[in-house]
């Protein structure tokens, strides 16, 4: 998937974005991780907002809309590539979205990703792993989508 290279911001971007507290000052946390980053339950906010503080908003907005766009297509290529037992595409998949996820600031998504991208297929074989991962896409789709007003 592309979104990675999107991400991907030169200088000069840097510097232009717009700077924006954007829409986290209503969003309370409920608890802090390791780095003193504080977390509502799906989302890392202060990683949401050093995203946007880099990026800006808008883009940021954009970028959210395409991983939310191209992530269903990851969970169904986990899907498929685990019942074709096919394990470089599995693994492919969930480093993807593993990738993605921890770019916004979802740590959970990030986690269980890279748990099967670690674990390969027979991470996968525990008929629960993969619907925790959509459970928790889930999740992280309402809380970018609330974050980002889209």
């Amino acid at each position: 998937m592309f979104l990675n290279a999107r991400i991907e911001l030169n200088d000069e971007h840097r510097r232009t974005a717009p700077r924006s507290e954007g829409p986290l000052g209503g969003q309370r946390s409920t608890r802090s991780d390791e780095r003193g980053g504080h977390m509502n339950e799906t989302i890392d906010q202060t990683t949401f907002a050093e995203l946007q503080d880099a990026a800006g908003a808008e883009f940021v907005t954009e970028l959210v809309q395409t991983f939310l766009e191209e992530a269903p297509e990851m969970l169904k290529e986990l899907r498929e590539s685990q019942a074709a037992g096919d394990a470089d595409t599995f693994r492919r998949a969930a480093h993807s979205l593993k990738s993605n996820s921890l770019t916004f600031g979802a740590v959970k998504l990030g986690a269980l990703s890279r748990d099967l991208e670690l674990g390969g297929l027979a991470a996968a074989q525990k008929p629960e792993a993969l619907d925790a991962l959509m459970l928790e896409f889930l999740r992280v789709d309402a809380a970018l989508k609330a974050l980002c007003h889209v």
